[in-house]
C-alpha cells in the first residue's frame, strides 16, 4: 500500500512539473519582434498600449508578477480592457538585444522590467518593478494600479482632462 501511495504522489509530481513547464510565460524561441508588431496592430485595433513585461522564465519576481496580476481581479481587468499584454525574453538563449536596444536599454532596471508602448508603437514609459513590489514576496495592489491606472490610453487622452 506505502508503495502505490508514494507511486501515485510521483505521478502527481511529474504532472505538476509538466503543467508548470507547459506553462511557461516566455518563449526563447519566439520571434519577438514579430510578436510586438501583432500586438501592436491589436492594441490599435482595439484602442489599447502594448503592456511588455521583459523578463525570463528564470525570474521568479516576472513569475509572480503574472501570477499576482492574474489573482487580483481589479488588476486584471485593467490589463485586460487597456492594454496587450506581451512577455518578452530575456534569458541565455535569446536576450533580445535589439528590441532591448530599440526600448532604450530597460534591463538597466533589472528584471521584470515594463515597456508601454502607445498604438503607434512608440514607447510612452518604461517602470522598474521595483517601485511596484510590497516587501520581499510579492506586488503592492495599489502600486500596480496605480501605474497602470496612469499608463492607460484613457489616462493619456486630452479629452479625458478638458
Amino acid at each position: 500500500m506505502k508503495r502505490f501511495i508514494f507511486f501515485g504522489l510521483c505521478l502527481i509530481s511529474l504532472s505538476l512539473s509538466a503543467q508548470q513547464e507547459s506553462k511557461k510565460l516566455y518563449d526563447p524561441t519566439a520571434n519577438a519582434a514579430k510578436d510586438i508588431a501583432a500586438a501592436i496592430k491589436k492594441a490599435t485595433a482595439e484602442k489599447k498600449h502594448v503592456l511588455i513585461q521583459a523578463g525570463g522564465n528564470w525570474c521568479s519576481w516576472c513569475i509572480e508578477f503574472a501570477r499576482f496580476a492574474k489573482a487580483d481581479a481589479q488588476i486584471d481587468s485593467m490589463l485586460n480592457s487597456s492594454f496587450v499584454w506581451y512577455h518578452l525574453n530575456y534569458s541565455k538563449e535569446n536576450k533580445n538585444e535589439s528590441l532591448l536596444a530599440k526600448f532604450g536599454f530597460p534591463q538597466r532596471f533589472g528584471f521584470p522590467v515594463f515597456i508601454i508602448l502607445n498604438a503607434k508603437g512608440e514607447r510612452i514609459h518604461t517602470q522598474s518593478s521595483e517601485y511596484l513590489e510590497d516587501g520581499k514576496k510579492s506586488y503592492d495592489q495599489k502600486k500596480v494600479m496605480g501605474f497602470l491606472s496612469a499608463w492607460t490610453p484613457n489616462a493619456l487622452n486630452a479629452k479625458t482632462y478638458q
